[in-house]
């Protein structure tokens, strides 16, 4: 198991790359995490949802997706109270109120679901949560020590050497953890490390000295991850303007935006600029296409939007003749009225939507969590359906797509200019990309981004190949049978 000194010191993207270095061995190899937090998340071949991560480092693994790969998920949909998944199922939520025992109690199903992978396989790579010196969240923890005590996993500390100050975070993990804590802990990983690595020896050394533990590695940068989805918001990356030749495609960051992985493809297309618009700056008003992304609290996060003024600058950007692309959630803030009777995402509510599709949407208890395929713009379309909204009304007469279970999905103005669908992933169909693209005068490109994620976790597992001891690693889960 990967525990970290904190939060995005490169637990994901170590797991994952561990994952596809020993599948390359020959191994048979699945990831787990017990409990994760995000609004990124995938649907699994069984009709679940897990964790963007954990979905990537099946990937990794060369494993289909399971629901047991993330036991628990908790998706933050107000700032106290965030949705609550187990089993890749919706089993209602988690508040201030009720988090510890809430937590608590999960920990059977967390169990049930890692005894079922390590049945099925030569060996587990764990991730944890945050960090195990958060001792203020010990008690009912399920995500680090708590799992790992129960489950007998033996733990590696991931420091994060590019934030500084690595050493005190390493050893003074050690110095604050309960001792039965701190001793299933048996090593170290240093992850982020740019320059000479002899530079570090000294400083290598005194980690373990001080605490104890083995060091596994020195990790150095890892710059294949940036191609990578990420499942964390706080990593993405912010852009205002285009450069020459190019176009500029905006997407304002919502507090609860979800599946922000969506739009990784366009950041490989050669002629499309990607610009993430933080909170207080305006959407350029240079931009050819503006996006909005996934929710997980739609009418709280189109109330934030108005608060930016952003809603002003769409609709002076639609007036001049821009695109619009709205993605779920962002598909049902793009319609005539947004309502939440049962007060699904906060206090029942219904208000007005931003008016560019003649649509209506009521959210509902039924979640849909399904692949999809079919034809959009006259293109092949590969993708999935994650939401609680039921969306209709005279705009849904021209879909954005036909399903091939005979289903149409969406809705597009009557001059093609305004367009939405509850379809995630469909920018990775390299035909269908092309055709969006092409509607702003852009050229794209065929490349297949399945193929692009794949290659940098090949990249990645080649440098943790040389740089951390995979076989001293698989030496200490072998002893932890014993």
């Amino acid at each position: 198991m990967l525990q970290g000194t904190g939060s995005d010191v490169g637990k994901s993207v170590l797991v994952a790359g561990l994952c596809r270095a020993l599948a390359n061995r020959g191994l048979r190899v699945l990831p787990f995490k017990p409990q994760n937090m995000s609004n990124n998340a995938a649907v699994t071949p069984e009709g679940g949802e897990i964790g963007r991560a954990q979905a990537l480092q099946a990937i990794a693994a060369r494993a289909p997706l399971h629901v047991d790969m993330n036991p628990v998920l908790l998706k933050p949909q107000a700032d106290r109270t965030s949705q609550l998944i187990v089993h890749g199922k919706v089993r209602g939520t988690l508040g201030s109120g009720n988090f510890r025992e809430g937590r608590r109690n999960l920990l059977p199903d967390v169990l049930e679901s890692y005894r079922r992978l390590e049945a099925q396989c030569d060996l587990v790579v764990v991730e944890g949560a945050g960090s195990p010196a958060e001792i203020n969240l010990r008690s009912g923890d399920i995500a680090n020590m708590g799992f790992a005590r129960a489950a007998g996993v033996p733990v590696v500390l991931v420091g994060d050497i590019d934030r500084g100050g690595v050493i005190a975070a390493v050893v003074g993990t050690r110095n604050v953890m309960d001792p039965e804590d701190a001793a299933m802990i048996r090593g170290f990983l240093i992850n982020k490390f740019r320059g000479d690595p002899a530079l570090f020896t000294d400083g290598y050394d005194a980690i373990a000295e001080r605490s104890g533990w083995r060091g596994y590695g020195l990790v150095p940068w890892l710059s294949a991850a940036a191609r990578l989805p990420s499942e964390d918001a706080v990593v993405l990356e912010r852009g205002q303007g285009a450069r020459p030749g190019r176009k500029l495609v905006a997407c304002p960051i919502l507090p609860r935006i979800a599946n922000f992985d969506d739009l990784d493809p366009l950041r490989g297309e050669p002629e499309i600029d990607l610009a993430m618009i933080p909170p207080g700056t305006p959407i350029p008003a240079q931009a050819s296409l503006v996006v909005l992304p996934g929710s997980k609290a739609t009418i709280a996060d189109l109330a934030f939007l108005r608060e930016q003024g952003w809603d002003i600058d769409i609709l002076a950007h639609r007036r001049r003749g821009g695109m619009v692309l709205g993605i779920c959630g962002g598909y049902q803030m793009l319609g005539r009225t947004l309502a939440d009777p049962r007060g699904i995402e906060g206090a029942p509510s219904q208000v007005t939507g931003l008016g560019l599709l003649e649509v209506d949407t009521e959210i509902g208890v039924v979640k849909s969590l399904e692949a999809v395929s079919g034809t959009a713009l006259d293109e092949a379309l590969r993708g999935y359906e994650m939401h609680m909204g039921v969306t209709d009304g005279p705009g849904c007469g021209r879909p954005f797509a036909q399903f091939d279970d005979g289903r149409s999905d969406g809705a597009i103005s009557a001059d093609g200019l305004v367009l939405g669908t509850y379809c995630h992933g469909f920018l990775g169909t390299p035909g269908l990309r092309k055709a969006l693209l092409g509607r702003i005068g852009a050229q794209g490109t065929a490349f297949d981004q399945s193929h692009v994620v794949d290659t940098a976790l090949d990249e990645i597992a080649e440098v943790l190949e040389a740089h951390v001891d995979i076989p001293g690693l698989l030496e200490l889960a072998r002893n932890s049978w014993r």
